[in-house]
């Protein structure tokens, strides 16, 4: 199955085209400009470098969230819309999910960290099971570096953009149970979207892209703003 798959969850923006289990392409770049004005350009240059089309894609990946809001929006409505216009199946990947995904064959639990703004991280715990897979062991979750810290019982592997952010801290804290990735962890990667969505194709996981929402974890600033009324 060949699917295209996007990440914009954060300020590096990611795309990959898979086909199969075999990654045809792959684009990756932190940037200052807003996804709107590279995404659709780096997918149609994939496309065209590997000689294919829109109508070769059969599936369509995105990453739901947690992270930027905005480049949330952009990523899913531009997949979404390109799900719907072809009639191809949808399927969306937390991102914090992709970012656990290649640390499957790691010997302690991992915790992926995302910048969450207002001196927040967005994080989850997960297990890896030594063969290549990870179990998520907690909700998504947003709290303080400082209370991350508390919540955290033995060696753990970090990774994501957050960990610049608590890296001082979690290792005055925690000394040697804090285990840093490699820096090509700390991005998510649009290959990994794509296999993890692979993977719920196979088992009849697709979604209905009309449907699909991000995965704020907390409210967006509007709505902490403008909260609605009780009914």
């Amino acid at each position: 199955m060949k699917i295209l798959a996007v990440d914009t969850s954060t300020a590096s923006g990611s795309i990959a085209i898979l086909d199969g289990a075999r990654v045809m392409a792959e684009w990756t770049l932190l940037s200052s400009q807003t996804h709107n004005r590279l995404l659709l350009k780096r997918i149609d240059f994939l496309l065209n470098e590997l000689g294919w089309g829109f109508e070769q894609v059969e599936a369509f990946a995105v990453t739901t969230g947690p992270g930027s809001f905005t480049g949330l929006r952009i990523g899913l409505t531009t997949v979404k819309t390109l799900a719907w216009a072809t009639g191809k199946p949808f399927v969306g990947i937390p991102s914090l999910d992709a970012l656990a995904a290649p640390l499957g064959y790691a010997a302690h639990p991992v915790c992926p960290l995302l910048d969450a703004r207002k001196s927040e991280i967005y994080f989850a715990v997960y297990q890896p099971d030594g063969r290549g897979a990870v179990q998520r062991r907690s909700s998504f979750q947003v709290d303080s570096p400082q209370r991350i810290v508390e919540k955290i019982t033995g060696p753990t592997i970090f990774c994501g953009d957050g960990w610049s952010l608590c890296a001082e801290l979690f290792s005055k804290e925690l000394g040697g149970w804090a285990l840093a990735a490699p820096a090509p962890f700390h991005f998510v990667r649009a290959a990994l979207v794509g296999e993890l969505a692979r993977e719920r194709l196979l088992d009849q996981e697709a979604e209905n892209p009309l449907t699909a929402t991000p995965l704020y974890v907390r409210p967006s600033e509007a709505e902490m703003r403008h909260p609605r009324p009780a009914t």
